[in-house]
């Protein structure tokens, strides 16, 4: 699919189940989700379910040297709008330097490339996510608005970015950005 060098990503299959639940149960992702509750083996069973059904494949899992580090999710596609909503986290926490931003740049080949989405749009926690935001920036996304005060999480309410990437340059973009990136990732 997706491939260069020792990254690549892949549509999740069945052996994925349990290692998406224990990374998305971690602490470490927990905190960075609107829903930070546990998830229970029967709620992701059923949601995996579902998962694995869907087409076109929302649901990709990036790997390093062959292993699963980290999860990419595309939601919420609108095919008459040419739009959709994304999400990503690295699942394990010790992985090469650059390795988010490899994943991101995956993804938004994939989203552009595979998807034919016209604008990739995502939300971000203001409050632990200025990494992300500076990531994502990194990759051509606009802030396009602030939902302030918009979430309850851990008895205060949290600021929301919305941020957006038009997909019009990105054949141009890919390679420029391809050639700093790969460059720059080492273990």
């Amino acid at each position: 699919m997706f491939n260069y060098e020792n990254f690549s990503i892949r549509p999740i299959e069945i052996n994925d189940k349990n290692r998406i639940l224990q990374w998305r149960n971690s602490e470490r992702v927990r905190c960075n989700m609107y829903n930070d509750s546990l998830i229970s083996q029967q709620e992701h069973d059923a949601w995996f379910a579902c998962a694995l059904a869907e087409i076109p494949v929302p649901y990709l899992i990036f790997l390093y040297e062959g292993k699963g580090i980290g999860f990419i999710s595309f939601r919420n596609i609108s095919a008459a709008n040419g739009r959709c909503y994304w999400s990503f986290y690295l699942g394990e926490a010790d992985v090469p330097l650059g390795a988010g931003s490899v994943m991101e740049f995956f993804a938004l080949d994939y989203a552009f490339m595979n998807l034919k989405i016209r604008k990739l749009c995502c939300e971000v926690f203001s409050f632990i996510n200025r990494g992300v935001i500076k990531l994502h920036e990194k990759f051509g996304f606009v802030q396009e608005g602030r939902f302030v005060d918009h979430y309850l999480k851990n008895d205060k309410y949290e600021d929301i970015v919305c941020l957006a990437k038009f997909g019009t340059n990105w054949i141009d973009e890919r390679e420029t950005f391809k050639s700093r990136l790969f460059g720059k990732v080492r273990n």
